[in-house]
């Protein structure tokens, strides 16, 4: 008997319009039996409501009045799902195309342990069919989240389910009972890295996160340049490694975390983005701000089943952003990998 899946999809100002047709009718093609589809409307207006619901008739429409981020927009469409009754949720970006097959691979998979808690499509390159978009994506052990996998040509690298440290939030199933012990993104990330903190979580709590190969979904994707993202993608992942990891490993990975602060910092000047990291450390200036993190932190440790030392197989210790990757990179992922074997031997023997 099939499970009844509910899929998201979240709709700011023009976004539909550019993208929603191609991603609706590859939804109406999956094979799978038994699915509902959610689109959150970001600040809504009545000319957007209009568009999605005479383009997507058979969908249920969330109208928001404000644009309250990614993951209060997730958020609200799996909120409704879960209460109709479904016993997945996926997230799936509104710039995607899903091959037929793979809604019924994605359930296939969870439902293959009780144990996977959040299962990641493979994500390619629209544009380059052939070329991965995502893998899973890698945690640093300073927070950073990429992509693994971006840019290589697919020559089935992977024909088995994998473990990964956590799913893109491009395209990403995730079991009820899992999200009901764990809670779903934190709506303090607003965008970005929200789904590495909620991946985090789950293997905190005991649950896995897996890539299912055959499931495949193409990404129309593009590198966002806007300056604005960098202050997201660098205060996220400081949240994430304030709010997941235990104290001894704070401790330890404390030199390495202030040294990448100052090369950030000389690195942001030298971009144009240094605004962008003063708002980050005026972030955390904030007494009102660190209480968050204590609440977030609370949260988490208490549903910790798996000490540090046993996730510290997913974390690595090479920093790598492909559309940026230069040869700074080259020269300090050596070192923090080599810094990272350190703190991950000292973890086994506390």
């Amino acid at each position: 008997m099939s499970r009844k899946v509910g899929i998201i999809l979240v709709n700011y100002k023009d976004y539909a319009q550019r993208f929603l047709t191609d991603c609706r009718d590859s939804l109406r093609a999956q094979n799978y039996p038994d699915f509902k589809v959610y689109i959150v409307d970001n600040a809504s207006t009545l000319e957007s409501a209009k568009y999605l619901q005479e383009n997507f008739a058979e969908a249920k429409i969330i109208a928001n009045q404000n644009n309250d981020g990614f993951a209060k927009g997730n958020n609200d469409g799996m909120k409704a799902a879960l209460a109709d009754g479904c016993e997945y949720v996926f997230i799936l970006n509104m710039d995607t195309v899903i091959e037929p097959v793979a809604l019924s691979e994605l359930v296939k998979t969870a439902e293959a342990s009780e144990k996977i808690g959040a299962v990641q499509a493979r994500l390619m390159l629209f544009n380059e069919k052939n070329k991965i978009n995502s893998l899973g994506n890698a945690t640093h052990f300073l927070g950073f989240g990429y992509s693994l996998g971006y840019g290589e040509e697919w020559k089935g690298q992977i024909t088995e389910v994998k473990e990964i440290a956590y799913p893109s939030g491009a395209a990403v199933l995730f079991k009820k009972a899992a999200l009901e012990q764990v809670g779903l993104f934190d709506e303090e990330y607003w965008m970005y890295n929200e789904d590495q903190e909620l991946g985090w979580r789950l293997w905190l709590a005991g649950w896995r996160c897996v890539l299912a190969p055959d499931a495949v979904v193409y990404h129309k994707y593009e590198f966002s340049r806007s300056i604005a993202k960098y202050y997201w993608m660098d205060r996220n992942r400081l949240l994430a490694i304030f709010e997941c990891y235990q104290p001894s490993t704070l401790i330890l990975i404390m030199p390495a975390l202030l040294v990448m602060e100052l090369g950030l910092a000389l690195f942001s000047l030298q971009s144009g983005w240094f605004n962008e990291k003063l708002k980050v450390w005026n972030y955390f200036l904030s007494y009102d701000n660190w209480e968050k993190i204590k609440k977030s932190r609370a949260r988490n440790q208490g549903l910790r089943q798996v000490k540090d030392k046993e996730l510290a197989r997913l974390i690595t210790g090479k920093i790598w952003y492909q559309e940026v990757g230069d040869w700074k990179l080259r020269l300090v992922n050596p070192i923090f990998s080599a810094y990272w074997v350190l703190v991950r031997t000292i973890l086994t023997i506390l």
